[in-house]
C-alpha cells in the first residue's frame, strides 16, 4: 500500500512521493540516524531483489546512484536532485558535445558495474538521472544480475518464456530469453544514444510486441539529416545484433564517444555556452565522523583541517578558516544559507569511517547557491592510504573548480611531512587535543606528539605540535624548574632542522624567542619569515601581534591581531588575544565589545570572561569585572586569573579580600610554583611597591611569560612607572623604558 507520507518504515521518515514505476513506488525519506535525505524505493515484488540490490550496493563510480542500504522489502539510495533523462528528451534531442559527454559517463558507469560482474538489463531513460551539474547517474538496479555466477540460483540465464526488461531497450537476446552478458547494456545504451540525437527512438511501433519484433530483425529508423557520420557510427556498432559485433566492453564504448570530441559540427562549436566562471570560494566544512566513536572523531577533524591547509595557498582560491566552519559540526546544513553566511560558492561535504585497518572517506563538492552536486566520490582504502585520499580529494577539487595552479602550488598539495601512518594519525590526535586549549588537552597532545616522533624521529610537524604544546603550557605552568618554554624552544628548533621553511615552527620559536630570550630582534624575523611563508596561518598574526604590543609598538600590533581574525575570526583563542592586545594598545572599549561577542558564541569561554573582567577593572567598572573574574577563576584555575580577581578587589577598596588571596597564593607559591608576576599586579594596587618590585624581580629572574609580555607598559603598573627600578628591569630586556600614561576608558 503506498504510503501517503509522514509515516516510517525502519529508521527512515516517509517525507514525499517521488515517483512510481513497474517495481514499486520511490519517496524522499529522512534517515534519522545520519540526518540526511534519501532516495526510498518499496518494491512491489520482493522476489531476488534483496541479493542483487546487495550487489548493486558494492558498485562505487560518480555515475552511478549510491545504494545505502536495503530491508526487506525496501532499498535506500543517494537522492539526486535534477531530471531524469526522459524529461529532458521530452524537450527535444540534445546537442553533439552532450550526447558524446553524456553518453561516455553513463558508459563509465555501466563499466564499473560490469568490472563488479553486474549487468544493468533494464537500461532506459527513465533509469539515468541527470543531476543538476549535469552528472548522469545510473540507478535502478532492480533487474540486474551477476555475470559470474557461484551457484544457479545466481545464473543470469533468463527463465524461457520469460522476459525481463522495458520493450524498447531490449536487445535481441534479451527478447529471446537467451543468457545475457554485458553485451546487452551495450545495446541499450546504444538505444538511449540514438535517442538523445535523434530525438526518437531507433525502434517504435504500434505494440511492445511489434518493437520486440523489430529489435530482432529490423535496422533502426534513419538518423536524420545534419548527424556527426562518426557518432552515427558508434551508435550503429552499439546496436548491432550478434553481440559478438558490438562494442566488446563498456570501456572501449566510453573511449571511442571520448574521441569524437574533435570532430564535432563547427556550428556546435561556436554555439556552445561559455563556461561559468571558475569557482573561487571555497568551505571545507567538518567531515562527519561515522560511527559515534568520540575515539576517531580526530580523524574527521583531522582530514578537514589538513584539506584546509592544503587548498588555502593556491592563488585564486579563497578558503573559509577553521573556526568558521567548525561551528557547523555535528549540525545539519542549508547549502545555500551556508553560502550565503560564509560568502562562498562551494562547500565540500563529507563523512569519515573507521573501522579497523578500513578507512572511507566519502565527500561531495556542492555548488552553495544551487546545492547541485558539482563532484563526488567515495574513497575505500587501508588507514596507511590516508594521505593518497587527502592528495586526490584535494587534486581532484583544484581540477573541478577549475583553478590553475602554479608548480608551487602542485608541490604544497601532494607534500607530506611524513611517510608514516601511525605517526600521522598520532599528529592528528594531538592537534584535535591542542585546540581544546584546556590544560588536560594540552597534557594529551604533548602525549601525542611525543609519540608520533617516536614513529617517526624526522617528524618535522610533530615537533612543531610539541614547540606549540609547551609555550601554551608554559603560560599555564611557567614555573622555571619544570623548563616547558626552553623545551618548546629546542622542539621548534629540531624542526627547522628537519624543514626550515616550516611556519608552524617558525611561528612558536618567534614568540619563544621573546618571552625566554628577550631577543625582540630575533623574534620578530622568525615572525615576519613565518607569515612570508604562509600568508593564511593566523596562528602566526596571532603570535606576531603579541610580540610587537610587548615591545610597545601598539598601533601595528592591533593591525596584525586583526588580521588574524580575518583569518579566524570565530576562534575563540585569537579574539581573546584581541582583547590583550587591545587592553595593551588602552583601548578598553573595543577589548570589552570583542569579549562580548565571543561569549555570545560560546558563554562558557573561560578566557572571555577573563578579560572581559579585566577590562572593566581598568575602567573602574568593578561591580562588572568582579563577577567575571570570579567566573573565569572558576573555571581556567590558574594563577593569572586569581591574582587578577585579587587585583580587582584590591583597586576596588576590598583590600582585605585582596590581602586573603595573597596569603593563598603565597602559600601555593611555596609549596610548588605560582606565577610571580601576578603578585607584583596586586601589591601595585594596594599602594605597596617594595613588595611589588620584589616579585616583578623574582618574575625577570625566572623569565615567565606574562613578565616579558607585560611590563612594558603595563596599565596596571602605571603607579611605578617613574620608579628607577621599573627603567632598570626594561633596561635590562633591552627595551626603552616606556613614559607613564594614565588609563583612560577607551
Amino acid at each position: 500500500m503506498p504510503f501517503s507520507g509522514d509515516e516510517r518504515l525502519g529508521p527512515y521518515q516517509i517525507l514525499s512521493v517521488i515517483g512510481a514505476g513497474g517495481m514499486g513506488e520511490v519517496y524522499r525519506a529522512r534517515d534519522s540516524r545520519l540526518h540526511r535525505d534519501v532516495a526510498l524505493k518499496v518494491m512491489k515484488d520482493r522476489t531476488g531483489f534483496e541479493k542483487e540490490a546487495r550487489a548493486a550496493a558494492a558498485l562505487n563510480h560518480p555515475n552511478i546512484v549510491v545504494v545505502y542500504d536495503v530491508g526487506p522489502d525496501y532499498v535506500v539510495m543517494e537522492l539526486v536532485e535534477g531530471e531524469s533523462l526522459r524529461q529532458v528528451l521530452r524537450r527535444g534531442p540534445l546537442p553533439f558535445r552532450d550526447v558524446v559527454e553524456t553518453g561516455a559517463q553513463i558508459a563509465e558507469g555501466l563499466a564499473a558495474a560490469h568490472a563488479a560482474h553486474i549487468v544493468h538489463r533494464d537500461l532506459k531513460p527513465e533509469n539515468i538521472v541527470l543531476a543538476r551539474d549535469g552528472r548522469p547517474k545510473i540507478l535502478d538496479f532492480g533487474l540486474a544480475k551477476r555475470t559470474a555466477p557461484r551457484d544457479a540460483e545466481e545464473s543470469t540465464r533468463t527463465t524461457p518464456g520469460a522476459i525481463a526488461g522495458t520493450a524498447g531497450y531490449m536487445s535481441p537476446e534479451q527478447v529471446r530469453g537467451q543468457e545475457l552478458d554485458w553485451r546487452t547494456d551495450i545495446f541499450s545504451l546504444g538505444l538511449v544514444l540514438y535517442e538523445m540525437l535523434a530525438g526518437r527512438r531507433a525502434f517504435s511501433c504500434e505494440s511492445a510486441p511489434e518493437t520486440m519484433a523489430a529489435i530482432v530483425k529490423e535496422p533502426p529508423a534513419d538518423f536524420g539529416s545534419g548527424v556527426s557520420p562518426q557518432l552515427q557510427a558508434v551508435i550503429l556498432r552499439c546496436l548491432e545484433k550478434n553481440p559478438e559485433r558490438r562494442f566488446q566492453s563498456a570501456r572501449d564504448l566510453a573511449f571511442s564517444l571520448r574521441s569524437l570530441a574533435p570532430v564535432q559540427p563547427a556550428a556546435e562549436i561556436l554555439a556552445r555556452p561559455t563556461p561559468d566562471p571558475a569557482i573561487d570560494s571555497l568551505a571545507v566544512m567538518p567531515l562527519e565522523s561515522v560511527g559515534g566513536n568520540p575515539d576517531t572523531e580526530y580523524l574527521s577533524d583531522g582530514i578537514t583541517e589538513s584539506l584546509i591547509n592544503s587548498l588555502s595557498p593556491i592563488a585564486g582560491l579563497r578558503v573559509i578558516a577553521r573556526s568558521r566552519v567548525f561551528r557547523y559540526k555535528n549540525k545539519e546544513i542549508d547549502p545555500a544559507q551556508v553560502g550565503r553566511d560564509l560568502n562562498v560558492r562551494a562547500l565540500l561535504t563529507g563523512s569519515v569511517a573507521q573501522r579497523g585497518d578500513s578507512l572511507r572517506v566519502q565527500v561531495e563538492l556542492v555548488e552553495a547557491a544551487t546545492a547541485a552536486q558539482l563532484w563526488g566520490e567515495r574513497f575505500y582504502r587501508r588507514s596507511a592510504d590516508i594521505f593518497e585520499v587527502e592528495e586526490e580529494i584535494a587534486r581532484q577539487i583544484s581540477e573541478k573548480l577549475r583553478l590553475k595552479l602554479s608548480g608551487q602550488d602542485r608541490e604544497r598539495l601532494v607534500k607530506r611531512h611524513t611517510e608514516n601512518t601511525e605517526a600521522y594519525h598520532l599528529y592528528l590526535n594531538g592537534r584535535f587535543h591542542w585546540n581544546k586549549r584546556t590544560g588536560e588537552g594540552l597534557k594529551k597532545a604533548i602525549e601525542y606528539f611525543h609519540q608520533a616522533i617516536q614513529k617517526d624521529p624526522g617528524y618535522a610537524m610533530a615537533y612543531a605540535g610539541l614547540a606549540d604544546g609547551y609555550l601554551v603550557l608554559s603560560v599555564f605552568n611557567p614555573d622555571p624548574a619544570r623548563g616547558f618554554a626552553a623545551t618548546g624552544k629546542a622542539a621548534a628548533l629540531r624542526a627547522l632542522e628537519i624543514d626550515a621553511d616550516l611556519s608552524e615552527s617558525l611561528t612558536a620559536l618567534g614568540l619563544i624567542q621573546w618571552c625566554l630570550d628577550w631577543d625582540g630582534a630575533a623574534a620578530e624575523r622568525s615572525l615576519r619569515r613565518a607569515i612570508e611563508l604562509k600568508p593564511g596561518y593566523w596562528l602566526a598574526h596571532d603570535h606576531y601581534a603579541m610580540l610587537l604590543s610587548s615591545l610597545g609598538r601598539h598601533e601595528e600590533a592591533v593591525r596584525e591581531v586583526g588580521r588574524g581574525l580575518e583569518l579566524e575570526p570565530l576562534a575563540p583563542v585569537v579574539s581573546h588575544h584581541f582583547a590583550w592586545v587591545s587592553i595593551r594598545a588602552r583601548r578598553y572599549r573595543d577589548a570589552i565589545d570583542q569579549c562580548r561577542k565571543t561569549l555570545e558564541m560560546d558563554p562558557n569561554f573561560a578566557m572571555g570572561h577573563y578579560w572581559l573582567g579585566f577590562a572593566c577593572g581598568l575602567t573602574s567598572r568593578y561591580d562588572e569585572a568582579i563577577p567575571e573574574l570570579e567566573a573565569a577563576r572558576q573555571a581556567v584555575g590558574s594563577t593569572f586569573a586569581t591574582l587578577e580577581l585579587a587585583r580587582a578587589y584590591a583597586a576596588s577598596g576590598r583590600a582585605a579580600d585582596a590581602q586573603q588571596i595573597l596569603a593563598e597564593m603565597q602559600q601555593t607559591f611555596d609549596r610548588g610554583y605560582a606565577e610571580p608576576y601576578g603578585f607584583a599586579t596586586v601589591y601595585a594596587a594596594l599602594g605597596q611597591a617594595d613588595q611589588a618590585f620584589h616579585w616583578l624581580e623574582r618574575a625577570c629572574q625566572d623569565r615567565t611569560g606574562l613578565f616579558a609580555m607585560w611590563v612594558n607598559g603595563d596599565p596596571r603598573l602605571d603607579s611605578l612607572r617613574s620608579d628607577p627600578r621599573m627603567s632598570d628591569l626594561l633596561r635590562r630586556m633591552g627595551l626603552e623604558p616606556a613614559s607613564r600614561r594614565a588609563a583612560s576608558p577607551g
